[in-house]
């Protein structure tokens, strides 16, 4: 049935980081560690799930990582990363929602020149 102009429309909101891209970690793995600090440096918010305290996390993580609970794991956008770099995280992201990948930053001497 077509709307009419009293129809009343529905915003649709946009999806965020947190929407896309899933961390996979456990306390005390080091390398999760590294990645989720990087994320954070990167300004990514991404949606993370310990899991340890996730039977159901630990079980996509099996599935990605053939058998194995190798974390971190990243999915963004439906597609699993196992143990990526920030950079790689980023790249996936640019590749389903460019406006929602920050720009990385500067080779190291250029932010000093820059003050960053």
């Amino acid at each position: 049935m077509p709307a009419g102009p009293d129809a009343l429309e529905v915003p649709v909101e946009p999806p965020t980081v947190a929407d896309l891209v899933t961390v996979y970690w456990r306390p005390g793995c080091p390398f999760c560690a590294h990645l989720r600090r990087g994320m954070r440096r990167a300004g990514l918010t991404p949606t993370e799930v310990d899991i340890w305290q996730d039977p159901a996390a630990a079980a996509t993580v099996r599935g990605i990582a053939d058998g194995n609970e190798t974390v971190p794991t990243v999915v963004v956008a439906g597609t699993g990363l196992v143990n990526p770099t920030v950079a790689q995280v980023l790249q996936a992201l640019q590749a389903v929602a460019p406006d929602l990948a920050p720009l990385p930053p500067p080779p190291s001497g250029l932010r000093r020149l820059l003050g960053r």
